[in-house]
């Protein structure tokens, strides 16, 4: 799946993003929503970056729930690949309102 969100092209395996919604609650289109967040925080994941460099998102979504993304960068940042997006535990939250 694409979808351009202003200038960024988010991409996306369909299949993943319908188990995601069903596991989490959260879908895809949501989690891009949390990239204009303008106080969210990136941060960098070193325990899943195997493969590829992998970074998580924490910060607030159009419909005002603090989310994580799982994310990574492609094709010279011009994309941003979804993994995972899921609703924010409780000491993620409590970090995500300590920076604000």
């Amino acid at each position: 799946m694409n979808a351009r969100h202003d200038l960024i092209k988010f991409i996306w395996d369909k299949t993943k993003a319908a188990s995601n919604e069903k596991k989490h609650g959260v879908s895809f289109e949501e989690a891009i929503t949390v990239f204009d967040d303008e106080n969210g925080r990136v941060i960098f994941d070193p325990d899943h970056s195997e493969d590829e460099d992998r970074f998580v998102l924490l910060g607030l979504s159009s419909s005002l729930k603090i989310l994580v993304v799982c994310h990574c960068y492609r094709k010279n940042d011009s994309q941003i690949r979804i993994i995972s997006a899921r609703k924010a535990i409780k000491n993620e939250t409590e970090q995500y309102r300590r920076h604000l």
